[in-house]
């Protein structure tokens, strides 16, 4: 999987309100939005596609994807073009970078002859021969000895020869891309990342093989660096609107519920105080109450109280406790307590149901899908009637591509719930997909029409215009997506990411930058933790050559990553750039702006 697609599983599965909304989040925004049921490596490598977002139309063009392996010819026309060494007066009469020349001559021949040791011996030659002031010569003959010194797997010598070679000649694309491997091979991750940054720029993106490597490399920091950050970071508690949509997109969950009958100060309680000192000690109904006052910092502490105690809500509160702990990003604290759920024969089926949701989309997180999988089947199993599963279980299915069966589960989950505007709007997108992706115009208009039902008949939910909106801006139908985020917004106007998407809309409609970065700052005003409008501001930072605003930018999204692996997609995004800022200062090489 590409970085953008764990993005896209991390994103959802953790329960968002709209499958769309965050997968959205992961794409690279720019110019040439992706199309939906497309992935970022449909048109080139995910880690670099952010950064290199600029050349994305173009990569259907690539032409290099061969090997390197070979050395190179004369770097000027000499005399023994058939690799002997002149001897003898034809010798004596010849200048120095002639029989510097012959002697490179040479070592070609013994290289193809797969006589490595041989190879180098000449190449030794030829640069002891060549005049110091043939600074492209020179730097032939060191890339060519690099290349044998390649084939013997001697990492740090080919290093120190293209290092010569890319000192005289600074735009040596042969000699960089040697050195990029040589030093992947000697886990030097950073300085490998800033030569094949060179050459793809300098190859204007055209060569799958350094394409690949950049990626290769940028996943392998990202993971890194993520891994060791994201065990230390503090947690952070999402902002109210993150939190309402998660829960929003569960309709058959308890612990999300408002306070029932009995549940509540003075009701249902014939002593006057009674009551009130039942909800005063009891630390689940307490962290009810402040979920409904959005008083989300002490939820964690009053469940733990309840689970201490061995209160009568310790389901309840285990359950509770574990969701704010994936809220937060803690994960592995969240697993214990769905776990003891889970397991609680005698709890509520409900309850189990909805943790084994929430530690199915944990798995799908850690990417096993395997787990995941056999988590919503079990829900599934025990909880036939629950809308939840099905719905959560069709997202799960669209993310593993498996979208007949996607389809079926947002059926389940409509005949269980017909008033479920979010399934229906769902299940209009999987048809959509899968018609876009398979190329049925026919299809494709099928499930436009069924858009237009599902607003028709679910006026007041934001997600299915939301849905709705990347569908037609799919099909260039700028203006009426643009009207169906702005539908979005009259209807939840303090959504960030709303914002966000509208703003990329008018990058790829009108090409107006201002608007767009002034819609996606408008997005970070009303939500300070939204990553996604950090994200895609770093980008578009970067298509403009603000590389140091860039990077500021991915940072804040990197410290708001909601799980490791988004930690990585961004932490790749950040090292893109910044092996960018290293390139330019080095050899003066950036590629085009907006």
């Amino acid at each position: 999987l590409t970085l953008c697609l764990v993005l896209v599983l991390a994103a959802n599965l953790l329960g968002c309100t709209s499958w769309l909304r965050l997968s959205q989040s992961s794409h690279s925004p720019g110019l040439d939005y992706p199309a939906a049921g497309t992935s970022s490596w449909d048109s080139y490598s995910a880690g670099m596609g952010a950064v290199y977002l600029w050349n994305r139309s173009r990569t259907n063009e690539r032409k290099g994807t061969g090997e390197r392996k070979t050395p190179e010819g004369s770097a000027s026309p000499v005399q023994g073009q058939d690799g002997a060494t002149p001897a003898g007066p034809e010798q004596e009469n010849m200048s120095p970078l002639d029989r510097a020349q012959a002697a490179k001559n040479k070592g070609n021949k013994y290289f193809k002859a797969g006589k490595y040791e041989n190879a180098i011996q000449c190449y030794t030659e030829a640069i002891a021969l060549c005049p110091t002031e043939k600074k492209t010569d020179l730097s032939t003959f060191y890339q060519n000895r690099a290349a044998a010194y390649e084939q013997q797997m001697k990492w740090t010598e080919v290093v120190q020869d293209c290092s010569q070679a890319v000192g005289m000649n600074p735009r040596y694309i042969k000699a960089l891309f040697r050195r990029a491997k040589a030093l992947e091979k000697l886990d030097n991750k950073k300085e490998c990342l800033e030569d094949v940054t060179a050459v793809c720029i300098l190859e204007a993106f055209q060569n799958q093989q350094s394409m690949l490597l950049a990626d290769k490399v940028l996943k392998q920091l990202g993971k890194e660096k993520a891994k060791d950050k994201y065990k230390n970071r503090e947690p952070m508690m999402p902002s109210p609107q993150f939190i309402k949509s998660y829960f929003s997109s569960f309709t058959d969950d308890i612990i999300s519920q408002a306070l029932q009958k009995g549940e509540k100060k003075d009701e249902d309680k014939d002593k006057e105080g009674e009551a009130a000192d039942i909800t005063e000690s009891c630390g689940y109904l307490k962290a009810k109450q402040y979920m409904e006052e959005e008083n989300y910092d002490k939820i964690i502490s009053e469940c733990t109280k309840e689970i201490e105690s061995g209160g009568r809500y310790t389901a309840e509160a285990l359950l509770l406790r574990a969701t704010f702990y994936l809220l937060i990003g803690n994960a592995t604290a969240a697993q214990p307590d769905l776990d003891r759920v889970i397991n609680m024969q005698d709890a509520n089926v409900k309850l189990r149901a909805n943790a084994l949701i929430k530690r199915g989309s944990m798995y799908m997180q850690q990417q096993q899908p395997m787990l995941s999988t056999q988590d919503f089947n079990m829900a599934a199993e025990i909880d036939t009637s629950n809308p939840d599963v099905y719905h959560h279980r069709g997202q799960l299915k669209i993310l593993l591509d498996q979208v007949d069966e996607a389809v079926g589960d947002f059926d389940e989950c409509i005949l269980l719930r017909p008033d479920s505007a979010l399934a229906q709007a769902q299940k209009c997108f999987a048809l959509y997909r899968q018609a876009y992706t398979g190329n049925n115009p026919s299809q494709v208009q099928t499930a436009m029409d069924g858009f237009e039902d599902v607003i028709r008949r679910f006026p007041k939910c934001a997600e299915g215009y939301a849905l709705y909106a990347q569908a037609l801006t799919d099909q260039q139908q700028f203006g009426k997506a643009d009207e169906m985020y702005d539908k979005c917004i009259e209807l939840e106007p303090d959504n960030a990411t709303t914002y966000v998407h509208k703003g990329l809309l008018q990058l790829q409609w009108k090409q107006d930058l201002d608007l767009g970065l002034e819609l996606i700052s408008k997005a970070i005003e009303i939500d300070n933790k939204c990553d996604f409008a950090y994200e895609t501001m770093g980008t578009i930072e970067v298509q403009r050559g603000n590389l140091d605003r860039a990077i500021e930018m991915f940072n804040k999204a990197i410290n708001l990553a909601k799980s490791e692996m988004e930690m990585a997609h961004l932490y790749s995004l950040c090292d893109a750039a910044y092996a960018q800022t290293e390139v330019a200062r080095k050899y003066g090489l950036k590629p085009p702006t907006l």
